[in-house]
């Protein structure tokens, strides 16, 4: 009886020393939630950002018509099967408006 109430001790000192260090360690890292929020803003406003609109699609499409250049045929590294013009806008502009032309031009989309 004795070792089983001192095993048991011994693995509540253990279980609480563990506890009380994770506490201590999480709370010397933690930031507030307002300190963390501003940070990521920063982070996010230093990055370059552009907003392109479905206008310089439309502008885009109609000055490579008038030109008679083809469209690029190779797809996107990011195209896959099952994929629209639309999945590509989370990737990048170009490679949206370069499927978005070529959607236009043949009627279709890239090859797989």
């Amino acid at each position: 009886m004795k070792s089983s109430c001192s095993w048991f001790i011994c693995r509540a000192i253990f279980i609480c020393g563990t506890l009380s260090s994770l506490a201590w360690a999480g709370s010397a890292n933690a930031e507030s939630p307002a300190e963390m929020q501003n940070r990521l803003n920063e982070e996010v406003l230093s990055k370059p950002f552009s907003v392109e609109t479905e206008a310089n699609l439309e502008a885009y499409i109609k000055d490579a018509t008038e030109r008679g250049m083809p469209p690029k045929s190779t797809p996107s590294k990011y195209w896959r099967s099952g994929y629209t013009c639309g999945d590509l806008r989370r990737y990048s502009w170009n490679d949206y408006r370069d499927c978005s032309y070529y959607y236009r031009y043949y009627g279709r989309y890239w090859p797989y």
